[in-house]
């Protein structure tokens, strides 16, 4: 069932991405772009075969999970950007670019370099399975290694939603607030990986669940806000023709 949702999901992102390209040659709104290969790229690497494909390119020390930590942080970064600036969440934007904002990301992206350099990374594994199970110190590593990892998507999720509920709340376009529902429901399960080290091995399979129903939120929700506005678009000049008449 796991690797069905994840390759469920890289299919869907890989769609949506490749949609985005016609638009982002033209040079019209390229973030949407950006964020949607992000999120692919970083679903093909939490896949063992490509994974261990890229890692073996990479020397065979995991360096795979390390790009891969830096993905996801470059995505739900541009994720912030594009929402609070398209919901006007002036207050959200200052927190993730702000002073407060570059030194959490600062601090958490040390963080997660120091610890992998701390580790005995040897061996290709998607998710460092093979790292933990090395000894009592590397198995401790990886923990405090994942938390950091989680930690950055984490405070941007819990930034946005907010900004999200308010937008479910308000007036605008019942697609768009559907999109900021889909946003905030994947940030607050972005804001609930943080509580994965005190969930028992037994209920591993659900932090998997947990991970890719954020991305397909995510994805998803940005996705309707593109065809909102594309709705918008082509019903403008209708609407302004009818009144004409």
């Amino acid at each position: 069932m796991i690797e069905i949702l994840q390759w469920s999901t890289l299919t869907v992102c890989g769609l949506v991405a490749t949609a985005r390209v016609p638009s982002a040659l033209k040079g019209m709104n390229r973030t949407l772009f950006y964020i949607f290969a992000l999120m692919t790229f970083a679903i093909l690497l939490s896949i063992q075969a490509p994974y261990f494909a890229i890692d073996q390119a990479l020397g065979g020390v995991n360096a795979a999970n390390l790009l891969l930590r830096f993905v996801i942080f470059a995505a739900i970064f541009f994720v912030g950007l594009r929402v609070t600036r398209g919901f006007g969440a002036d207050d959200a934007y200052r927190l993730l670019t702000g002073q407060v904002g570059m030194a959490v990301l600062g601090l958490i992206s040390l963080a997660v370099i120091v610890l992998f350099l701390l580790m005995d990374t040897a061996g290709s594994s998607a998710g460092m399975g093979s790292v933990a199970i090395k000894d009592a110190r590397n198995g401790l590593l990886v923990e405090y290694y994942g938390a950091a990892g989680r930690a950055y998507p984490a405070y941007v999720s819990l930034v946005l939603l907010p900004a999200m509920v308010r937008a479910c709340r308000s007036n605008i376009p019942l697609l768009v607030r559907v999109a900021a529902f889909l946003l905030a429901l994947g940030a607050i399960a972005i804001g609930s990986s943080l509580s994965f080290p005190v969930l028992p091995p037994a209920l591993g399979s659900v932090e998997f669940v947990i991970n890719y129903t954020a991305v397909l939120c995510f994805v998803i929700g940005l996705a309707l806000i593109w065809v909102a506005k594309l709705w918008s678009e082509r019903s403008g000049p209708r609407q302004k023709t009818s009144t004409a008449k």
